[in-house]
């Protein structure tokens, strides 16, 4: 099946060469016919398979048919995050145009009196997160009493990230009598109940299992010390020459400090979490995509919103506790069709959250040993001693086994546990006053001897 089947006008299918696409994604070629139809729709489909257009052709399609008032919106989509708003905006307004139409983007953590100049102008499509469209209607620079249609692009997450109360306070801003589109990567209860509220009849449209990753994505595992993992990445980068890589950490003060340890590495990266400001991600998400950057260490803000073309890498450096985010992580990879690697570093306190990931994906993830940092595998011999290795205690000095119980104990401010040296334990004495002192003495004896002949 082809565009031209579809029942699309000619400007949007030229919108569609222009863009490359030539053949309609499984999503695309159920959810158009549907929305064409009149039907309210539940469409469920992984991430990266062409969701955005599956809505913004047919709602474009339709609009352009009969002229409306141009001074308030006709169509609202609603996205849980500012990156994922950007990006359906953008898609709408290279068929808008088409059309003469106009597509507005409103998001928070930006100033707002931009987006009300814009408002002013007349808009027919706006794109928005609920928190900016609730601060500008409340403010009463927007109406939404002439939408006519309402999307919900990536309704699950927008569930997760808390927007419950702002949804219900939209729903009553807006007439009862409309289309309404909800589009999911899952479809959990809170989905279910979401769709008995808002959708009449609607057609369900799925063209993959629930909670599936993309076919196109290679994954593995690696099994590794917490204290190892940022040691193993860097190796991953740099031995493997990799050129992109989206890195998910956990918080935002781990993507930080992570991109920090990777940029005295001359790895060169950019953190994306929710302190940052908006300029400030666009400007960095601009410059990955660009290949400036070569490494983007995010939180899970940016698991849904990110759309990067040809990204080959994706690596959970921490384990998401959820199972579901697992899938919409490495989705950023393997999109339209091109193959991608999914790498996830795992300790020992994260192998609860692989088992719940290999449940819900009902397959085992290939192991793989990476020598020299994965679990069972010996401390190669430029590392001088790696704590918490056996065989690495067995082969390091004594007096560096010391220095680093010492600095180990100053940072946790507890007494140091006792250190096994040539299968005897050695206990250590609470560092005193003087610890720093006695540091610099270990250190300067161990260099007198390292330089004597007799070490020699």
């Amino acid at each position: 099946m082809s565009f031209e089947h579809l029942g699309l006008r000619d400007e949007l299918l030229e919108a569609l060469k222009t863009k490359g696409y030539t053949v309609p994604t499984p999503i695309q070629a159920k959810a158009i016919p549907v929305i064409l139809g009149g039907r309210d729709i539940l469409a469920r489909a992984q991430t990266g398979t062409g969701k955005t257009d599956a809505f913004a052709l047919p709602l474009v399609e339709i609009l352009s048919r009969t002229e409306g008032n141009a001074r308030h919106p006709r169509a609202l989509v609603l996205t849980p995050t500012r990156e994922l708003a950007l990006q359906v905006g953008e898609s709408i307004k290279a068929y808008a145009r088409k059309v003469s139409m106009r597509c507005t983007v409103v998001y928070g953590g930006v100033r707002i009196h931009p987006q009300i100049d814009r408002l002013r102008r007349g808009i027919d499509i706006l794109v928005a997160t609920p928190g900016r469209l609730l601060d500008l209607a409340g403010q009463r620079h927007l109406t939404l009493s002439r939408i006519e249609f309402l999307v919900f692009d990536e309704a699950d997450r927008m569930l997760d990230l808390g927007f419950s109360e702002e949804i219900s306070e939209i729903l009553d801003l807006i007439p009862t009598q409309r289309r309404t589109m909800l589009f999911s990567a899952t479809y959990t209860q809170q989905i279910r109940n979401l769709a008995g509220r808002m959708l009449k009849e609607p057609e369900f449209v799925e063209v993959t299992p629930g909670n599936t990753a993309a076919e196109s994505v290679v994954q593995k595992v690696h099994l590794v010390d917490r204290s190892n993992k940022r040691a193993l990445l860097i190796h991953l980068i740099t031995r493997g020459k990799w050129s992109r890589i989206l890195v998910f950490v956990r918080t935002k003060h781990g993507a930080n400090k992570l991109t920090e340890k990777l940029a005295a590495q001359g790895i060169r990266a950019g953190a994306m979490h929710g302190d940052k400001s908006q300029s400030y991600r666009t400007r960095t998400l601009d410059e990955f995509k660009k290949g400036e950057i070569r490494a983007l260490v995010a939180t899970d803000v940016a698991a849904r919103g990110l759309d990067i073309s040809n990204l080959p890498y994706v690596v959970n450096f921490d384990m998401p506790g959820v199972p579901e985010d697992y899938v919409h992580r490495i989705g950023r990879t393997g999109r339209a069709g091109v193959s991608g690697i999914a790498v996830s570093l795992v300790s020992h306190d994260e192998k609860p959250f692989l088992k719940a990931i290999e449940t819900l994906l009902n397959h085992k993830i290939p192991v793989e040993k990476i020598d020299g940092y994965t679990e069972g595998c010996d401390v190669p011999d430029f590392v001088l001693f790696r704590p918490n290795s056996a065989s690495s205690e067995k082969k390091a000095d004594k007096d560096l086994i010391e220095i680093v119980a010492r600095r180990t104990v100053s940072k946790k401010g507890s007494r140091p546990p006792a250190v096994k040296t040539d299968g005897k334990k050695t206990g250590l004495k609470p560092k005193s006053r003087t610890g720093r002192r006695n540091d610099h003495a270990v250190k300067k004896s161990s260099r007198s001897r390292s330089r004597s002949p007799k070490s020699s």
